[in-house]
């Protein structure tokens, strides 16, 4: 059989939501769900993985999202989803304020329908049993600092002190993530000693207090010390600040469901972020190059048959993205697959949109188990040079699943403009 016999020969259907039902039964039981993206600018695979999202909440009753974003700004959007006091009514004022750069990952149409959609959802369930909204990334290390002084002084004084240390520290770098990755690299301790002792402190249980609230300064403290070992490690290169991102990731994600299995009886989670942090790095090229990934720590930490990973893939089309990193967004042209790459493989079928659910068979259709480029475009993008951006990939063994779209359109952006807010660019290529 050719390649295109053996890709709609495996396809299933993925026109409707009710096309989703084979997903839900391979989920099954599983106690984490990582749904992918194999870009941050493609309105197709929101659109889908907010559909599935939205299954997995109402009808498997999922606990959380976490996405590939910052802890603070996604706790205010989890506030109002939450319908907490106080908070906004529409999901969309919140995403509408996201400053740091790329804004659009986050603030767009397709994140506010399903925002609008979950506090909907939630107002209609006890305060207890509402589905959250978190953030599993490391960047927010000066607002995430001050976060912890203000609930300190509020709740913990003893422990104020010692944050205001740590701020101090960070202080003269200007919130400059460049300044002080350079500074460190001149002295190698940096900030690691400040950090790590607010952090000490504020592991240790209170006596009283909202659990969310005691998990959100914990939570912040993490992300402090996460992002000085970030930053510092960017400034030598290689894999480790990769691998710190996203060991911080997987920490964040195990430290969540924790709390929501000891607040309701769950604590299952649906997790959205690109391809190459869900899918399993070691069925990649990244595995050589000494890197991890949230997918695979999780399945190594979780156990294979709990967790499911699903992976997109795209044609040509058009993308948000940008020229290059801290450039304001564009819409790009995305062209027709390279030569042996998989979406070259699943485009001559001529198949439109299909869902391939990976069959438990040892002999499965060649396309799903040999090393073919899958291609990753991040929030930085350069057309002229896409053959860069393909990871060799068995496919098989890097996820569970995979939704395909032979022609993708581009993201619905709220901001024009971005604000340059100073990080490093992460490898590979800023996902």
């Amino acid at each position: 059989m050719s390649d295109a016999d053996d890709v709609l020969g495996a396809a299933l259907p993925l026109e409707y939501e009710e096309d989703l039902d084979p997903m839900l039964d391979r989920i099954g039981d599983a106690r984490c769900v990582l749904i992918g993206e194999a870009s941050h600018g493609t309105h197709e695979y929101y659109a889908w993985r907010s559909a599935l999202t939205r299954r997995l909440i109402a009808e498997r009753g999922f606990s959380f999202v976490a996405v590939e974003g910052d802890w603070p700004d996604c706790r205010r959007v989890g506030r109002c989803v939450t319908l907490a006091e106080g908070s906004p009514e529409d999901p969309r004022d919140v995403l509408d304020a996201y400053e740091r750069w790329p804004t659009w990952m986050w603030a767009n149409e397709e994140t506010v329908k399903f925002c609008r959609w979950l506090r909907g959802h939630n107002a209609d369930l006890p305060s207890g049993e509402r589905a959250g909204f978190y953030g599993l990334d490391v960047y927010s290390l000066w607002e995430s600092l001050r976060a912890v002084v203000g609930h300190l002084a509020d709740n913990r004084p003893e422990y104020l002190e010692t944050a205001l240390e740590a701020y101090r520290c960070f202080e003269p770098h200007a919130e400059d993530p460049r300044a002080y990755g350079r500074s460190a690299a001149l002295v190698p301790g940096g900030c690691a000693e400040e950090v790590l002792a607010l952090l000490t402190g504020l592991r240790r249980p209170a006596d009283a207090g909202d659990p969310a609230e005691e998990l959100d300064a914990r939570q912040n403290a993490e992300v402090a010390v996460g992002a000085e070992r970030y930053y510092r490690a960017m400034i030598g290169g290689g894999p480790e600040a990769w691998n710190v991102r996203d060991v911080h990731m997987a920490d964040t994600l195990d430290r969540l469901m924790e709390f929501h299995e000891s607040e309701r009886d769950g604590g299952k989670a649906v997790v959205w972020a690109h391809n190459t942090h869900i899918g399993d790095a070691r069925a990649t090229n990244m595995a050589d190059a000494g890197m991890v990934s949230l997918g695979q720590l999780a399945r190594e930490r979780h156990g294979r048959d709990r967790v499911v990973a699903i992976g997109f893939a795209g044609g040509p089309g058009e993308v948000v993205a940008a020229p290059g990193w801290g450039a304001p967004m564009e819409v790009m042209h995305v062209p027709p697959p390279v030569r042996g790459s998989l979406e070259e493989v699943l485009a001559e079928s001529e198949l439109h949109r299909g869902l391939f659910i990976v069959p438990p068979e040892a002999d499965k259709p060649s396309f799903l188990t040999r090393t073919l480029g899958h291609r990753a475009i991040g929030v930085v993008y350069d057309m002229d040079r896409d053959r860069r951006q393909y990871v060799p990939t068995r496919l098989a063994d890097r996820y569970d699943a995979l939704c395909w779209f032979r022609i993708t359109s581009a993201l619905q952006p709220l901001h024009l403009e971005a604000a340059r807010r100073g990080e490093l660019e992460t490898m590979p290529t800023g996902v």
